[in-house]
């Protein structure tokens, strides 16, 4: 089941995507819970209660879609170099305050988060502020949306505590990321958080094998696959878990593979006018502009 969050007619709505990708029937719900972008669903099945009813579909092509979680409850947990490849080139651009010397892999997950108002959705400008920053890069994250919540999960337990799955544009002042040593300024500027197309099931792909893929104006720049990971999703959110209760619709961005613009030399930035597309198989396509 794919659920997307839209706008149509002036009104925030939220539903369930045909098969075809032509057609979304929306759920009956207030206003207020629209806002709310799929959480109140996944809450709803995340407590075993049923989802409301649907009205009559609409084409796709008439409604505009917002980011499926517009504004998460709280921060997004984002996962660092995660990727074998990524981990040696960002470890080798100099901008990288965790590694320790040139090439390392980390010997447990890097943790950081992305602030909620960070969040915007598929076709919307990502805005360059060019008076802070103009060292801006992008990175293709495959993104979990947590259904059941809990404390102490382990690794055994955890996939179990997967709703579905969504896609991240992981933005990032890369100036910022290696002035200030940890990475929450540099990932949470206006804007910095695309997300969508909408949310996917976890019956629906397997996103521990999944092909991760970004385009910059047509040039292909990462392919990947989410079994190079080097911490698996369980093993994410057992070490989130262990301190931290995750709820339902928590996000976990989970790393981005080799490619990113840093990772070039000289380090090919974003300009305004270009174009950031990702595609991860199972989910679609995240497409956003630079302004």
């Amino acid at each position: 089941m794919k659920i997307a969050a839209f706008r149509y007619q002036g009104r925030a709505g939220v539903g369930v995507v045909s098969a075809d990708g032509q057609q979304v029937e929306p759920y009956q719900l207030g206003d207020a819970e629209a806002a709310l972008g799929a959480l109140p669903l996944v809450e709803a099945q995340a407590a075993g209660r049923p989802l409301p009813a649907t009205g009559p579909a609409i084409p796709l092509q008439q409604v505009q879609l917002v980011a499926p979680i517009p504004r998460p409850r709280r921060n997004v947990f984002c996962v660092g170099k995660n990727y074998h490849a990524h981990a040696k080139e960002f470890a080798g651009s100099g901008f990288d305050s965790s590694a320790k010397s040139g090439g390392d892999i980390p010997s447990a997950p890097i943790i950081f988060s992305k602030v909620p108002e960070s969040v915007i959705g598929p076709k919307e400008a990502i805005l360059i502020p060019a008076e802070v920053s103009t060292s801006i890069d992008y990175e293709a994250e495959l993104t979990v949306v947590i259904g059941r919540g809990g404390k102490g999960i382990r690794k055994a337990d955890a996939m179990q505590h997967v709703w579905g799955y969504t896609i991240i544009n992981d933005m990032t002042a890369r100036d910022w990321q290696g002035r200030h040593s940890q990475w929450l300024l540099g990932k949470s500027f206006d804007t910095f958080c695309p997300m969508g197309p909408w949310l996917v099931t976890a019956d629906e792909m397997d996103g521990q094998a999944t092909d991760v893929k970004c385009w910059v104006n047509g040039e292909l720049r990462q392919d990947a696959n989410t079994k190079d990971f080097i911490f698996d999703i369980p093993t994410l959110i057992e070490t989130i878990s262990a301190g931290i209760t995750l709820y339902p619709g928590d996000l976990i961005a989970t790393g981005t593979p080799a490619g990113v613009g840093i990772g070039y030399k000289p380090p090919k930035y974003l300009q305004s006018g270009d174009v950031v597309r990702i595609e991860i198989g199972g989910i679609g396509v995240l497409e956003n502009p630079l302004r």
